[in-house]
């Protein structure tokens, strides 16, 4: 069995690319072959993940109940010019293609097939999954309710939330005091307001039927402080989409 299926790690040093929103940032991790520590740094990296490596003479790999297998979509190193850009300013999402997909879930006494098809472009929660290498390529095989929602472009304002999630563009805080002081990006205190851009179709009851969300496009919202996931918009927007129990109040 340890023939068939291993770990695949570097003993060496290795590079990682982490997402910080849709920009990744640079990272580096060292491996000891006795233990793996964990450094946090502002400059690199804080964990790093293992990829099980499935042996080439598997073909199919089936994921089971409300499970999606998505080939991990691979950073973008060159500019439409041709030039080779570093990982910091790399901005292509934390997603990637579904590929295979289980029989779905049951809830109450109703079958529910997978709402997410074979050939979607998805975003996923950040640390969502479990890493597969599978015929050479990155998987993730993760929970469909993992999925933060479908992306057809590089964009995340184009973002389809999905079930009972919400897109929201961040409101700006204020660069300074009433007094006039200008403020750090560290002085500032994290955005809790902001607009709903999108939202999703609606989770799921215990009798299997959806049910509709409370907050609607154009809604101002109050939400959790440290709720859902952060990210950054090609125009450097900040978006959140977190679900809709993690707000707090519609503002009008």
């Amino acid at each position: 069995m340890a023939a068939q299926v291993g770990t695949a790690l570097n003993a060496q040093a290795c590079k990682l690319a982490s997402f910080q929103g849709l920009r990744a940032t640079n990272g580096r991790v060292q491996l000891n072959p006795s233990h793996v520590s964990f450094a946090v740094s502002s400059r690199r990296c804080v964990a790093v993940r293992a990829a099980t490596a499935v042996a080439p003479k598997f073909t199919t790999l089936k994921p089971l109940g409300d499970r999606i297998l998505v080939k991990i979509q691979q950073v973008e190193e060159k500019s439409m010019g041709g030039i080779l850009l570093p990982s910091s300013a790399q901005t292509k999402p934390q997603g990637g293609e579904v590929v295979a997909v289980g029989e779905g879930k049951t809830v109450g006494d109703k079958k529910l097939e997978p709402s997410v098809k074979t050939g979607a472009q998805v975003v996923y929660s950040k640390y969502a999954g479990t890493e597969v290498e599978f015929n050479g390529e990155a998987h993730l095989l993760l929970k469909e309710d993992d999925v933060v929602g479908l992306l057809s472009t590089d964009d995340v304002k184009d973002l389809e939330p999905a079930n009972d999630r919400v897109l929201i563009k961040v409101t700006e805080m204020e660069s300074k005091t009433a007094g006039g002081v200008l403020l750090t990006d560290s002085a500032k205190e994290k955005p809790v307001i902001g607009t709903v851009v999108a939202a999703g179709p609606g989770g799921y009851g215990e009798d299997g039927e959806r049910k509709a969300l409370e907050v609607s496009k154009g809604n101002t919202v109050l939400y959790s402080k440290y709720a859902g996931n952060d990210f950054k918009g090609k125009d450097g927007t900040q978006y959140v989409v977190l679900r809709v129990s993690d707000i707090l109040a519609v503002l009008s």
